[in-house]
């Protein structure tokens, strides 16, 4: 990356304060106030993501990020649409499919969920 600016330091500094995830509007609304564009901080995301210090993933159609290399992984309900986090605890059974070195994943998964499969159940 460039040179540190006071502008990059800030966005450094707050990004390393999320816990988890979070998208580029999270960051301007903790940042607006010092005077930092969404497209600077667009900027400074793509730049981080690509020289591999920041993750990426698209959660609901938005993309979120995250300073670790965590997974990310969904579970949609075809019949009434909720969407849930999944969390998976091994995925050694990845490095079985791969030859190459994974370093983060997003999965979706999609089929009925507990509620709706009861509902249908009772009729």
């Amino acid at each position: 990356m460039s040179r540190m600016t006071k502008q990059k330091r800030l966005m450094h500094d707050e990004i390393a304060s999320f816990s988890a995830f979070f998208d580029a509007s999270e960051l301007h609304a903790r940042l607006a106030s010092k005077g930092l564009s969404l497209a600077t901080i667009y900027r400074f995301l793509n730049a981080l993501e690509e020289e591999g210090s920041i993750h990426s993933f698209v959660c609901e159609n938005k993309k979120i990020y995250s300073l670790h290399q965590t997974n990310h992984a969904h579970f949609h309900c075809e019949k009434c649409g909720k969407v849930k986090h999944v969390s998976i605890a091994n995925v050694d059974f990845l490095n079985t499919l791969v030859e190459d070195d994974v370093c983060h994943f997003q999965i979706e998964l999609t089929g009925t969920c507990a509620h709706c499969k009861r509902i249908s159940l009772k009729r």
